[in-house]
């Protein structure tokens, strides 16, 4: 098995959710949503080493969360970017194997199951990447200007986190001059010309983004 990290991305402050604190420092049922992130990659594995890349406002908040629920456990903090591209590249500079399976996962999505992270990292483990994947359940519409189509649902896939890569590769693949076209981690890796391995996510795995999703 190779050496585990998970980088959570937390640089965000949250303001489509119309509070004072971003939304993964708000609490679900009095536990914050980033705790409960973090809870579930150490329910998987106790060893992960996991890496914070947090707003540079609430690092004293987050090394305080830390020392609350996981003074036992190995986790760093670095400063999030301005961008979540810049984010995961910050984080990746406390990466030490390049052996190893990096996981990067959404602060706000603390309702990922066990299984979803099993599947991502021994994917990854195997193939080099893994990036979990819902079924689309609505009808959609492609629109071009005044001109909109039907389309075929079974084409498009809901993308979530984590999406698990080997160290080496992301790396080398985040070298690359950042651009608008990378919306997430597995694009970035996909521009570095590596094809991306689809496994499944779990629906409940939503991002947390507005004030009604902390009802869900």
């Amino acid at each position: 098995m190779s050496k585990r990290y998970a980088i959570i991305v937390a640089g965000g402050t949250g303001s489509r959710m119309k509070s004072q604190i971003p939304k993964q420092f708000l609490e679900i049922n009095g536990v914050p949503v980033i705790v409960k992130t973090m809870q579930q990659f150490l329910y998987f594995d106790s060893k992960i080493e996991m890496i914070i890349s947090v707003h540079k406002d609430y690092m004293t908040l987050m090394n305080d969360l830390i020392q609350l629920y996981f003074s036992s456990y190995q986790i760093k903090i670095v400063g999030g970017g301005a961008t979540r591209f810049q984010s995961v590249k910050n984080g990746l500079t406390l990466i030490e194997y390049l052996s190893a399976v990096v996981a990067i996962h959404d602060a706000a999505r603390p309702y990922v199951s066990i299984e979803t992270i099993e599947r991502c990292y021994k994917t990854a483990e195997q193939l080099g990447n893994a990036v979990p994947v819902i079924q689309v359940n609505e009808s959609l519409r492609q629109v071009n200007g005044n001109i909109n189509k039907a389309v075929n649902r079974n084409q498009f896939k809901i993308v979530q986190t984590p999406q698990c890569f080997k160290a080496e590769l992301l790396q080398k693949a985040f070298l690359q001059t950042e651009s608008d076209l990378f919306t997430d981690d597995a694009s970035v890796v996909e521009s570095y010309g590596i094809s991306i391995n689809l496994v499944e996510g779990n629906p409940e795995n939503i991002k947390i983004t507005t004030p009604a999703d902390l009802k869900n």
